[in-house]
């Protein structure tokens, strides 16, 4: 995660047409490809245009695997572990979206010593929970997961409340059975907040069956006023969205551990696909790429990225 810029395949890959079959020199036709040979060839032809480290893509409804790429090895995630702090917040009982929390200086301080993605947040400011998630899954902000942490944690101090949440991140890890997953941060800034991409891809599953959640992140930007009148604009760091149709979220990462990471879903006729790229340079075209496989469309060929204003965050 920068600040402002930055076993085996185990595979139910889905199937492309096979080619046609050549003659040999003997002019005797060879027999097609049927069975697990087209299916191994499909699943090469398009691990050739991912350039993901790891990757898994799901069907959203049933669960059902539809392609990977090392999907079970465990990896650092970056600030796609914001997901598990939103869940967290999200599924604490009796929530109040809109209780209000104070922004402390230390929360400015955490994005500065730590040259972090920051939604700004500004001293003696007040949000409600409500806007916080907005700041955590739009620019990024690792100001706004301190926020968060340090609000929903028990204790007596900033220290003990944070800790006490990412305990809680861990235990909610361990009830969804993501059994490779383990945090040290709420905000994925330490490398050892850790997951692969199958865990990932049943945690983002999870996050999307709540509403509040699956309509924060597929916002492109947003305007969020404070208590005292200050206008925060905040962009989403997802460049999938606006740029893939259907596209409808979900978290990026990046970080030197962890190289580029995306966490993502889109939805076409009634379908909806989720998947992760882990460690990969071309996160967004793999992730096009992904979903044309799924919905059987070439809109990666084609896609032009949104991009971000001047001064948005970057992750």
């Amino acid at each position: 995660m920068a600040a402002a810029a930055a076993a085996a395949v185990a595979a139910a890959a889905i199937i492309l047409p096979a080619a046609s079959a050549s003659p040999d020199t003997t002019s005797t036709a060879r027999p097609a490809a049927s069975g697990p040979a087209l299916k191994a060839k499909a699943t090469a032809a398009l691990s050739n245009k991912i350039s993901a480290q790891g990757a898994f893509l799901v069907d959203g409804a049933g669960g059902k695997p539809l392609w990977s790429k090392a999907a079970d090895t465990q990896r650092s995630v970056a600030s796609t572990t914001k997901i598990m702090t939103a869940v967290v917040v999200l599924e604490t009982s009796g929530v109040d979206l809109n209780r209000q929390v104070n922004v402390k200086q230390e929360y400015r301080d955490h994005v500065t010593e730590n040259g972090a993605s920051t939604a700004d947040l500004r001293t003696g400011d007040t949000l409600t929970v409500r806007q916080l998630l907005h700041a955590l899954l739009l620019p990024s902000g690792c100001d706004a997961a301190a926020a968060l942490a340090d609000s929903f944690g028990t204790g007596d101090t900033i220290g003990a409340r944070t800790k006490s949440f990412i305990d809680a991140m861990n235990a909610k890890a361990a009830s969804l059975g993501l059994t490779k997953t383990t945090y040290d941060s709420f905000d994925g800034l330490s490398p050892g907040s850790l997951s692969t991409p199958r865990d990932l891809a049943t945690l983002a599953r999870h996050a999307m069956a709540d509403a509040t959640f699956r309509d924060i992140v597929k916002q492109v930007s947003t305007k969020q006023e404070a208590t005292n009148g200050r206008t925060y604009t905040w962009f989403n760091t997802n460049q999938l969205l606006g740029s893939y149709p259907g596209a409808i979220g979900i978290k990026t990462g990046t970080s030197t551990p962890a190289g580029p990471c995306l966490v993502f879903a889109a939805t076409r006729e009634g379908r909806t696909v989720i998947g992760v790229v882990l460690n990969d340079p071309n996160r967004f075209v793999s992730a096009a790429t992904l979903l044309d496989s799924a919905f059987k469309s070439d809109t990666a060929v084609t896609m032009r990225l949104r991009q971000l204003p001047p001064g948005a965050q970057s992750d």
